[in-house]
């Protein structure tokens, strides 16, 4: 049984012409943090042309060598718009044929599309990246500047994003819809249900797979703290490289921007000092002192204030989860005051 059943035609129909939204709205964002900059430097990439802060970008980037963006240097978008609307004509084609093997064509040419575009853009990112002027004003052996292909990194004094702006996260949710439809048609219909059935079972299916799609949507726009990278992460405040295992904190933004620092009192001040608004802050969480890498939310921790701690910036307090543990390394030190947040920065 090669047919679609009619719900599968529809809904496919419906998930072709979303797509024509990437004629309409940004499809990628790279944005840029660092401390002159606390609000981002954002450049969004559309299906023709290029927005956002990139002349300010290209002003930083002449001083390390990196070549100057401008919409001449992608020669995609002169034939981009066309390739949108001939997949745009195929998922139609298919949904008109209404047959497993049109869904199967246009599923493959989705991925291999979808890995195409990833591919030309690493590929961007690394010429544009790695390709510098010799000449430049700034030089640092062996750095090179290519942007992250999805999700973060450190360049220097800079924080790079890039990912899906609505315009991809309208392809890629719009591609995953098309997926299970052929998942469905292949395994859930078993070729072929009882008719008077198969409605409501294309009815609960469809509305899992929205769901399903839903929360990872979602789940892919949420962050949470990241792993401290000892050795190699900088301070987002005092820009020195975060080493010792027993302290550290981090700020995660709305937005799931992870700022890390070496020690709760640098945090502080850079909140304190306008580095960040507290509207912005999702959370604020501190290193555990016996767990490395694991966090406490500042609300819950336990601080222990000894001067004999040496924390990296010398606000010499210490995050326990349990009164014991925490009791314990008082034992050890002979005394200390024992505080909360935010007391525990606030304390002369």
């Amino acid at each position: 049984m090669n047919r679609l059943h009619p719900v599968t035609r529809l809904v496919l129909a419906v998930a072709v012409l979303a797509l024509i939204a990437g004629y309409f709205t940004p499809l990628w964002q790279i944005q840029l943090w660092a401390p002159q900059y606390p609000e981002g430097l954002n450049m969004k990439i559309w299906i023709n042309t290029l927005s956002g802060a990139f002349d300010i970008i290209n002003g930083l980037n002449h001083y390390i060598g990196m070549a100057m963006i401008k919409v001449e240097m992608f020669p995609e978008f002169g034939y981009m718009t066309y390739l949108l609307g001939a997949l745009i004509a195929l998922g139609l084609f298919a949904a008109l044929r209404g047959t497993r093997t049109w869904l199967w064509v246009y599923v493959i040419v989705l991925a291999l599309g979808g890995l195409a575009g990833l591919v030309d853009f690493y590929r961007w990112g690394y010429q544009y990246g790695h390709n510098l002027n010799p000449n430049a004003a700034i030089q640092v052996p062996g750095m090179s500047y290519q942007p992250p292909l999805i999700g973060y990194k450190n360049l220097l004094n800079f924080t790079a994003f890039s990912g899906p702006d609505i315009g991809g996260w309208v392809m890629i949710v719009s591609g995953g819809i098309c997926g299970l439809l052929l998942a469905w048609e292949l395994f859930l219909r078993k070729g072929g249900a009882p008719r008077k059935t198969v409605p409501a079972v294309a009815k609960n299916t469809i509305a899992a797979a929205a769901l399903v799609l839903v929360v990872c949507s979602l789940g892919s726009c949420s962050r949470g703290p990241e792993p401290m990278r000892y050795g190699k992460d900088e301070c987002a405040g005092c820009k020195m490289i975060v080493s010792d295992q027993r302290f550290g904190a981090e700020i995660v933004t709305i937005k799931g921007r992870v700022l890390k620092f070496d020690d709760i009192g640098c945090m502080n001040d850079f909140v304190k000092n306008g580095g960040i608004a507290p509207g912005e802050i999702k959370e604020s969480v501190v290193c555990d002192f016996n767990r490395p890498n694991v966090f406490i939310p500042v609300e819950k921790a336990l601080f222990l204030k000894n001067d004999d701690l040496k924390s990296p910036m010398r606000s010499d307090s210490a995050a326990f989860a349990t009164q014991a543990e925490l009791e314990a390394v008082k034992a050890r030190l002979g005394a200390g005051k024992e505080e909360k947040w935010p007391a525990v920065v606030c304390t002369p």
